[in-house]
C-alpha cells in the first residue's frame, strides 16, 4: 500500500510531555479537519510504500518516531503499526485529532482536541491518550477539562497559538500564560522548536 507523505525528518519533539527528545518525524499529507493555524502542506507529499517509510526511519539514531500531519489515523492502519513496530526497536507515538479510532501498537498518544474552532467534525472517538494537548485561540476550556476527565488523562497542555505577526503573537503567548496561572490543571506547552530555529 502507497501513503502519502509530507516528509519524514530528524529533529527535538518540540512540545508536549517529551519536549526536548530526538525523534524521527513522519508527517502524513492529509486531514479530515480544517483548522486555520494548521502548517502542514496537504497538497504536498511523495507516495511512499511501508518498506521506504521503514527504511527512511532507519536513517536516524533517535528512538523515538512520531507520526503526525495531518492526521496520521487515517493512514496508520494496523498493518503499517504492526510493521513499524516490529521492523524497529523505536518507541511510536502518535499526534492525532482523536476523531478516528487507532488500530495497533502505539507506545504513547498525544490528543490534540479541535473543539470551538470551526474546523469540522471534531467529535472525538478516542477511548484513551497519554496527553492532551490544546493549542489556545481563546475558546471555551471547560469542553477539555471534560473530556480529560473521560479519559481518565492527567497530562494537559495549553499552547500558545503561533502566528505570523510578533504582536500577535506576544499576545497569544501571554493569554495562554495567564490561563495557565488560573487554572493550574493546565501546563505550558511552548513549540520549542521555533524557539530553537529548527523543524
Amino acid at each position: 500500500m502507497m501513503r502519502k507523505i509530507n516528509e519524514i525528518f530528524y529533529s527535538l519533539q518540540g512540545e508536549g510531555r517529551h519536549t526536548g527528545v530526538p525523534s524521527v518525524f513522519v508527517r502524513f499529507s492529509g486531514c479530515n479537519l480544517h483548522c486555520p493555524f494548521c502548517d502542514t502542506q496537504h497538497q504536498e507529499g511523495l507516495e511512499m510504500t511501508d518498506e521506504e517509510i521503514i527504511a527512511e526511519i532507519k536513517k536516524y539514531p533517535a528512538r523515538q518516531i512520531v507520526l503526525t500531519g495531518g492526521e496520521p489515523s487515517l493512514f496508520c492502519d494496523r498493518d503499517f503499526l504492526c510493521r513499524l513496530f516490529a521492523s524497529t526497536d523505536k518507541r511510536i507515538a502518535i499526534e492525532t485529532n482523536g476523531t478516528h479510532e487507532i488500530d495497533g501498537p502505539i507506545d504513547w498518544i498525544t490528543l490534540s482536541p479541535k473543539f470551538g474552532m470551526d474546523a469540522g467534525n471534531a467529535e472525538i472517538v478516542l477511548s484513551h491518550a497519554d496527553e492532551i494537548k490544546v493549542v489556545d485561540v481563546g475558546q471555551d476550556l471547560g469542553q477539555y477539562i471534560k473530556l480529560a476527565g473521560e479519559l481518565d488523562c492527567h497530562r494537559l497542555y495549553l499552547q500558545p497559538c503561533f502566528v505570523a505577526d510578533p504582536v500577535e503573537c506576544q499576545k497569544n503567548l501571554e493569554r495562554t500564560v495567564q490561563r495557565v496561572l488560573d487554572d493550574p490543571r493546565w501546563t505550558l506547552s511552548l513549540q520549542t522548536h521555533r524557539l530553537l530555529g529548527i523543524r
